[in-house]
């Protein structure tokens, strides 16, 4: 199985958490901050969705060979796959948990009327608290927080956002966590032996793009 029983379950909880969130119209209040409309919204969604599935490489880095197996529950960032380890690791990147989200960022960015200064902050801010809560696990490899971003991102929005808050949230807690648990640990990926490190890890369901949309939730 490329995926442990228990990345299955979270995959399973998160999933039902997104639904329950579909029908009680959370998304939608969220995609309505953002500027989306409804069927722009699950564009957005479901674009991310089948993107997770795709891992496109761009590099490979001689890796130590992984320790024992762990397990850590309630964390993600960069994704490890269970294959075969043949001291090489595959650095990638998704499309639906880097890509997408990165692009709607962009997107949001140039409609932003804040001082750059603010949305600099935001995303350092967030960078920062993401890799100070995030930590490399050997042989799992880099784990964080689930909620811990987004919260972070939609308090500073909150203080830096003014009226356009939940799109500086979005923003920050987009970029700040692939900036922060993502790229600012890709030293630790020598060490960690897995097959493979997915920046944006498995897209919609490893947290970019929930980080993101409970972000601007919250802000």
């Amino acid at each position: 199985m490329p995926f442990s029983p228990l990345h299955l379950l979270a995959f399973a909880f998160l999933l039902g958490t997104l639904a329950a969130f579909v029908q009680i119209g959370l998304l939608t209040i969220a995609f309505d901050k953002l500027g989306l409309s409804p069927a722009q919204g699950m564009l957005l969604f479901l674009g991310s969705l089948a993107g997770s599935a795709v891992n496109i490489p761009v590099a490979e880095v001689r890796a130590q060979p992984p320790p024992a197996a762990r397990s850590v529950a309630g964390g993600w960032g960069l994704l490890r796959l269970r294959r075969p380890f043949t001291g090489r690791t595959v650095i990638a990147v998704n499309l639906g948990g880097c890509v997408i989200p990165v692009l709607f960022s962009l997107h949001l960015l140039a409609g932003l009327e804040l001082a750059s200064w603010r949305v600099a902050a935001a995303v350092g801010t967030v960078a920062a608290f993401s890799h100070a809560v995030s930590r490399p696990v050997p042989g799992i490899g880099i784990v964080m927080p689930a909620l811990a971003p987004p919260v972070a991102a939609a308090l500073v929005a909150l203080l830096l956002g003014e009226a356009q808050r939940a799109p500086l949230a979005y923003v920050a807690g987009t970029l700040g966590v692939l900036i922060g648990a993502d790229l600012l640990r890709l030293g630790d990926v020598r060490r960690l032996g897995t097959p493979l490190a997915s920046i944006g890890g498995a897209g919609t369901f490893d947290g970019i793009f929930i980080a993101g949309i409970v972000a601007a939730l919250l802000a």
